[in-house]
């Protein structure tokens, strides 16, 4: 017997023109991992939300989804509460309770389990997530990466039998994102808990999981194991977008093979162990990136359009310090990707420059005359209409004569594939459309300064690759960008510098061969993969292009 079923599900929003899940018929066995992938707006998270009746989208639907042969809206409270755990992208939209110990005890409590049962059970958890040191905590003083463990361990006390998690690392940095799919690995593997997990960061799940469930447009496209969905993808790339965000060692070894550089009898690797044992049997030539990078090095002559020196703030008279002494200069036409753990201030210093706070000591300075537009974090706080096309129309007006703006906003929505959804209510968009929605409504108000939280936060990998190349282009005409993120991939292959935020100070700053090469964990999976055969490589195309040159 299946642990959960789809059998024929379709479901529509609202007033859509199309369905979001068409004919979904799978299964998930007990103590399985899976992996649910595809495309933003693929429908994604609404096959989650669908096996959860008090978190199902309101809409029309079909068919049946079943746990253990029971249809999940005939589940009680109890079955569907304790049974199905969920987590969810945002950490604070989960947490209900002011100190880490009660949010641990608080589902137990709802279960009404005597005092010493929750007593044994918050103390199992707390010490099987290692949370000893912040269990008295207030949740509001814990970081991103903290709370979504909490998150994750709040629901592990009521011992479910099956996990879903909804792009649980989006909000987190790349140690904390690691070190949370580390115990969702454990959680499945030791406790034998069946995970379903949608995730855009396939580095680390796509190696782990049991099967990949990979959508296009609110169907099932494969359903298989990580190695035949990485042969699928590397033999016909063209049928899923997926096929950029794949893991690096897959893309690389998976262009090689098309061009006869890596044989063809071969798996192809999944993780960077096996991928490094690859590379060392190819004959490559270091010195073609080095060659190749210092010819494209940019000139950074410019002059600066942010300033910010001795720079501190704390939010509270007698709490700690978020900055500290910090100095940092943003060049007129670059583009900037500030980097660091959650926590570490870089929000902070975002609404500092954007002069949404004041510090205590020190001061930012912007260049005369130059227009400023921020994404924040959550886009929700950039909507002010019922549909994405008077939003976008707002921001054409702003930044365009009235007879241009109509069809500024009209290229927009076509190139950030919204135009299907332009007269739905932002609200109502998914997490990476309403993204897609909230930097389309900046990137119209024409502003000579970008402030950017989390951009990328939510797209799939070949819209990171489409917003990039817009940004280029607006970064070649002297647009200034300054970019928070966790996205380091992102941040390798299209920033100009790139700097680490640590301890309240800009501790490092470089472009980014300088800032990358030689990192553990700061660091693409491409320079793990050929650091230490290929010097300064960080791309995975950088490592394909060396092993193309090799003699």
């Amino acid at each position: 017997m299946a642990l959960l079923r789809f059998e024929s599900v379709s479901f529509r929003y609202p007033d859509a023109e199309t369905n979001a899940l068409e004919a979904l018929s799978f299964s998930i066995e007990k103590g399985e991992y899976v992996v649910v992938c595809g495309e933003s707006g693929c429908g994604k998270t609404t096959l989650l939300r669908m096996i959860k009746s008090e978190l199902r989208p309101v809409g029309q639907g079909e068919g049946t989804v079943y746990y253990k042969d029971k249809p999940v809206q005939q589940l009680n409270a109890e079955q569907s509460a304790f049974k199905i755990g969920f987590v969810q992208q945002n950490p604070d939209n989960q947490i209900v309770t002011d100190y880490v110990w009660h949010e641990l005890a608080f589902g137990l409590e709802n279960m009404a389990l005597p005092v010493q049962d929750i007593r044994r059970r918050v103390s199992e958890m707390a010490s099987f997530f290692g949370m000893e040191e912040w269990f008295h905590k207030k949740t509001c003083q814990l970081s991103g990466g903290q709370k979504q463990m909490l998150n994750l361990a709040a629901v592990m006390a009521m011992d479910p039998k099956l996990l879903i998690l909804d792009e649980p690392t989006s909000m987190l940095d790349p140690l904390a994102a690691a070190n949370l799919l580390g115990m969702v690995r454990r959680i499945n593997r030791e406790l034998g808990v069946a995970v379903l997990i949608c995730e855009h960061r396939l580095e680390e799940v796509f190696q782990t999981a049991d099967q990949i469930l990979l959508m296009k447009r609110g169907k099932i496209l494969w359903k298989d194991t990580p190695e035949r969905i990485a042969e699928h993808l590397q033999q016909d790339p063209d049928s899923s977008r997926i096929y950029y965000g794949l893991p690096g060692a897959v893309r690389i070894f998976g262009e090689l093979r098309k061009q006869g550089i890596y044989p063809e009898g071969k798996k192809l690797p999944l993780n960077i162990r096996d991928a490094r044992n690859a590379l060392a049997e190819l004959r490559t030539d270091g010195q073609y990136v080095i060659r190749k990078l210092e010819k494209e090095k940019k000139d950074n002559t410019e002059q600066n359009v942010i300033e910010a020196k001795e720079l501190w703030f704390r939010y509270e008279k007698n709490a700690p310090d978020i900055l500290r002494s910090m100095d940092f200069q943003l060049k007129k036409g670059e583009i900037f990707t500030l980097l660091g753990g959650n926590g570490a201030g870089k929000s902070t210093f975002l609404k500092l420059a954007a002069g949404l706070l004041r510090p205590q000591r020190g001061k930012v300075k912007t260049s005369e005359g130059m227009r400023l537009a921020m994404l924040p974090q959550s886009p929700q706080a950039l909507f002010h209409y019922d549909t994405v096309w008077e939003e976008f129309l707002e921001s054409a007006v702003a930044g365009w004569k009235e007879e241009a703006a109509r069809q500024k906003a009209e290229e927009m929505a076509a190139f950030l594939e919204l135009d299907g959804k332009k007269f739905s209510h932002p609200y109502d968009l998914s997490g990476g459309e309403m993204q897609r929605a909230a930097v389309g409504k900046l990137l119209l108000q024409r502003a000579d300064i970008l402030l950017m939280d989390e951009p990328t936060k939510g797209l799939d990998a070949y819209l990171k690759q489409s917003l990039a190349e817009m940004l280029r282009k607006l970064a070649d005409q002297k647009l200034s960008i300054l970019m928070v993120t966790h996205d380091l991939e992102f941040a390798a292959s299209y920033a100009d510098r790139c700097g680490l935020l640590f301890d309240g100070q800009l501790i490092s700053e470089d472009e980014p061969h300088g800032f990358f090469s030689g990192n553990r964990f700061y660091t693409t999976a491409a320079g793990l993969i050929a650091g230490d055969r290929i010097e300064k490589v960080i791309t995975c195309g950088e490592v394909i292009a060396a092993c193309q040159n090799a003699e």
